[in-house]
């Protein structure tokens, strides 16, 4: 509707066209859902190809957060290794120091 094309939402929603399903339409596929114009058939063909390209950025996007998220998790765990191996250590020489006493 944004795209002034809504003669087409009547067949598109009969089809049960969503989201997911207009990013696999192809020219071939508009044309059977009864798009018979060329230009109608650009104008969501470049449409859905900016839709894609959005996508596949936010994706990317979240793939990064995800694995700086998972490099920061690593890093605290070696952290808390250390502190407890420090801490281990400390006990052990305390130990250590009594026993000979």
């Amino acid at each position: 509707m944004s795209l002034n094309l809504e003669q087409y939402v009547s067949e598109f929603s009969a089809q049960n066209i969503n989201g997911e399903h207009l990013l696999q339409l192809d020219g071939s596929k508009l044309k059977a859902l009864g798009m018979t114009s060329s230009q109608d058939r650009a104008i969501i063909k470049r449409k859905l190809k900016e839709m894609k390209a959005s996508l596949e950025k936010a994706r990317k996007a979240q793939e990064k957060m995800e694995k700086q998220r998972e490099k920061l998790r690593k890093k605290e765990q070696e952290q808390l290794q250390r502190r407890s191996r420090k801490t281990d250590k400390c006990s052990s020489d305390a130990t250590e120091g009594t026993n000979e006493q």
